[in-house]
């Protein structure tokens, strides 16, 4: 009798128990889909997500409940039949917590409603997915420029991140919705020299204090002479140049601003021997002026033991009740060797 085809969770439970078989399956991966043809949607539509509540973080303690500075609060496995659903790169979650709009790395945008109940995630309505449209109305990419791994937003305005084109597109969200189209923004001439694919996973856009109204990026890989995250602050009319202390081999795959005026970045790191990590440091930014080294605290960092995959997407909200809520999610590459997950965690130490 023949054996039964691996599953999705089987696949997940063999990496987390073997994280060098772990290492070696994602990196045969991105290779495949580094050379893959770009998946996205070519007009909006309505889509139905599949989500399989996650009641533990800790696969090893499914009591425990605190990691770090964050509460987990419980999570989503995301799953689509739509052929542009996956590669989910970028996140903005809206005040209150319910909807949300996000970005995938093959140029489509995704929203739709989180459902809760007590507190916990339990499922997502109203899905949508859409082709994110440039200044001529046509797909972005459809040009070439698919590759967009960032997203920010301030006033209902969403700013996007592309890498290998090394691009930041703002869109009239407020006012255009899904049709919004995209106007490529002003930025500094040595973008084009930020390590290729190894760019724009991060912009940030801080709405008060004194940065309000400009756009940080932080780069991924793209390292200074002293091996440290190239980054930016952006405004009109300058731009400041500094530094994120890069440290035990972890590259930054988002970031969002978190309240008061710290810069929350989610990071990543990958090793043959131990497969992926996740970790999010508090980066303040009190001290930012050009040339500046910043560095911050790690609020959580969590492996394979977890229930972690390709973590890629971060965005802050706050509850009704006064809670600060941050969710996470992954990209999966479009493989049914990794997962679609959505994470949230409360804030409960600083």
């Amino acid at each position: 009798m023949a054996k039964p085809a691996p599953t999705e969770a089987g696949c997940l439970s063999l990496l987390r128990g073997r994280p060098l078989v772990a290492g070696v399956l994602l990196l045969v991966l991105a290779a495949v889909v580094a050379f893959a043809a770009p998946r996205y949607a070519t007009a909006p539509v309505r889509i139905v997500i599949d989500a399989t509540p996650i009641t533990s973080f800790d696969d090893r303690d499914p009591s425990r409940v605190r990691f770090g500075d964050l509460e987990f609060r419980g999570g989503l496995a995301l799953e689509s039949k739509h052929p542009a659903f996956g590669g989910i790169s970028g996140l903005h979650v809206e005040p209150g917590g319910n909807r949300f709009i996000a970005v995938t790395d093959k140029g489509s945008w995704l929203r739709g409603w989180i459902i809760y109940r007590n507190g916990r995630p339990t499922g997502i309505a109203d899905a949508e997915m859409a082709p994110v449209l440039g200044s001529d109305g046509r797909p972005l990419a459809a040009r070439g420029w698919y590759d967009t791994e960032s997203l920010a937003e301030r006033d209902g305005v969403l700013y996007v991140g592309i890498e290998r084109v090394e691009q930041i597109v703002r869109f009239d969200y407020r006012r255009d919705g899904l049709l919004a189209r995209g106007q490529p923004i002003s930025v500094p001439a040595d973008f084009k020299t930020l390590t290729y694919n190894k760019s724009l996973e991060c912009v940030a856009a801080p709405q008060q204090g004194s940065l309000a109204g400009e756009l940080i990026a932080v780069s991924e890989h793209s390292l200074d002479g002293a091996g440290n995250l190239r980054s930016f602050l952006i405004g009109a009319d300058h731009v400041t140049r500094f530094s994120i202390k890069r440290t035990e081999d972890f590259d930054v795959s988002d970031c969002t601003i978190i309240p008061p005026d710290d810069l929350l970045l989610l990071e990543r790191r990958f090793s043959i021997v131990r497969g992926i990590g996740m970790r999010m440091r508090r980066v303040p930014l009190s001290s930012l002026k050009e040339g500046a080294v910043l560095d911050g605290r790690s609020m959580i960092e969590a492996d394979l033991g977890y229930q972690i995959d390709n973590m890629e997407g971060i965005s802050i909200h706050r509850t009704a009740g006064g809670e600060t809520i941050i969710t996470v999610v992954s990209d999966d590459n479009f493989s049914v060797l990794q997962r679609s997950l959505l994470l949230q965690f409360a804030v409960v130490g600083r």
